[in-house]
């Protein structure tokens, strides 16, 4: 099981140096990968749980943001260039980067360009998004209802700028003749491809089977969930004709985690759950059951508020030292 920190630079308060004592560590403890998170703003609305549609579009989960519309934290896109000169080893991505608030053809260009800065440690993750206000401060409102078909020109505007050196594509939000892009990739035919598909396992499959995607990202699923979304998945390729296989994919999901001096309550509460919020031993048991899911790789990702990073770097360690040589040995 591989391990991968999500940075916590969505916060109401949060320092570049923090940030950075995070990534030398998990660089130092030999993590697979650090991430950034998108999100280009807060909605005043959100500090008053006025937003129109709940966090993430998710069951459960209140219409507000957990950070401030007057906090500072620091956007998820420009640490990656900025990550791909502070590692070696590391790779390095955003997850997830809504592709409705970029324009396909400068993304496929920028993401080449930090592949290249990066000598070839570059993950891409790409979703839709989910915020109208955002849309709206992102001047894509027009996207909104598109979002989806916004994300598939864009992998195959991504994949054809990588992989051509002339490309053109005459698609509904991009209209383009012959062009050279500049640099291609390291990494070849180009960098691994994440999907977050929260809602639909078949839409998730299409997209693994079409587009030749390397990882699959959720949030805050149980091992009961990252085992149905693995079994919808494999089920929907089965059913394409591809030579894909749920076994070439890299299954993933950000999870909250603070080890905990006492046990916690980690009963099911749909989203909200404590899934890797608890005691070492608890947090041992729970990595167990992920890895007998099909987790390959949990994106532990510091809580917004109330953990100081002090503590996160503490946790990374007796995670790594302690917790890890017990999955690894099950």
């Amino acid at each position: 099981m591989k391990l991968a920190l999500y940075l916590p630079n969505f916060r109401d308060k949060v320092t570049v140096q923090e940030l950075e004592d995070l990534t030398n560590l998990a660089e130092e403890l030999d993590f697979d990968s650090v991430w950034t998170l998108d999100r280009i703003v807060v909605p005043e609305a959100s500090d008053r749980g006025e937003l129109q549609y709940a966090f993430g579009m998710m069951e459960g989960f209140p219409t507000q943001l957990p950070v401030s519309s007057r906090g500072e934290w620091l956007q998820g896109w420009p640490l990656l260039p900025w990550l791909a000169a502070k590692t070696t080893k590391l790779r390095i991505g955003m997850s997830i980067t809504d592709t409705p608030y970029r324009a396909p053809g400068v993304l496929a260009t920028e993401l080449a360009t930090i592949d290249q800065l990066s000598g070839g440690r570059l993950n891409v993750g790409v979703g839709s998004g989910w915020m109208p206000e955002e849309f709206a401060a992102a001047s894509a409102s027009h996207l909104f209802p598109r979002r989806h078909a916004h994300v598939r020109e864009t992998l195959e505007i991504m994949q054809g700028i990588w992989t051509n050196d002339v490309f053109e594509y005459h698609g509904e939000f991009a209209d383009f003749d012959r062009c050279g892009f500049g640099a291609k990739p390291v990494q070849k035919p180009y960098p691994p491809i994440f999907f977050s598909g929260l809602k639909d396992p078949a839409r998730s499959a299409k997209r693994v089977a079409k587009y030749d995607l390397s990882g699959w990202i959720g949030i805050q699923d149980s091992p009961e969930a990252m085992g149905t979304w693995r079994a919808a998945i494999a089920e929907e390729l089965d059913k394409l004709d591809t030579e894909r296989s749920v076994d070439d994919l890299e299954m993933s999901s950000m999870i909250w985690f603070v080890i905990t001096d006492e046990d916690v309550d980690q009963s099911d509460q749909g989203k909200l759950s404590n899934l890797l919020v608890g005691s070492a031993r608890q947090i041992t048991d729970q990595l167990k059951r992920y890895k007998e899911a099909g987790m390959t790789m949990p994106m532990l990702w510091p809580p917004f508020q109330d953990v100081p990073v002090s503590k996160t770097l503490d946790d990374l360690k007796q995670l790594k030292n302690e917790i890890m040589p017990q999955v690894d040995d099950m």
